[in-house]
């Protein structure tokens, strides 16, 4: 059985070392699908809906209105520490490739800690624009 839940989320960011218009500041109105898979427990469900909002929207609520900056951008970095402003610094460029392993990996660890042994996989679909986005799974047992 399969389970869905949507976020979203503001977010700006930039890509350095891109050669095109996505080297300049700007950001996107993300949309994420988190996908789950597994076996109803005895309760019909395999997850409840709010348990998964208490998992997923922490992760949301960091990078919300934040700016993602690569670590290696210090010119970027050093200026989001100045001005105050909400950041967070990745060990990555912040293309939505990233952004979606990053999000999977840290929802599935989540997830492992709760021990929803009932949940064999996940799916995260990260869409940056309307028409273009991202997906990964990770098998959990």
């Amino acid at each position: 059985m399969k389970i869905a839940k949507e976020f979203r989320w503001e977010m700006g960011h930039r890509l350095p070392l891109h050669k095109g218009l996505c080297n300049n500041f700007h950001g996107h109105s993300y949309k994420m699908v988190v996908e789950v898979e597994g076996e109803p427990e005895k309760s019909g469900m395999v997850i409840d809906f709010y348990d998964l909002g208490k998992i997923i929207n922490p992760i949301i609520a960091k990078y919300d209105h934040a700016f993602l900056c690569w670590d290696g951008d210090k010119v970027v970095k050093n200026f989001l520490v100045k001005n105050k402003m909400k950041y967070v610094i990745a060990k990555y460029h912040s293309t939505v490739e990233n952004i979606c392993e990053d999000f999977l990996y840290q929802i599935s660890a989540k997830l492992k800690v709760k021990r929803f042994k009932n949940i064999s996989k996940v799916t995260v679909k990260i869409q940056e624009t309307p028409n273009s986005y991202a997906e990964k799974e990770m098998e959990l047992r």
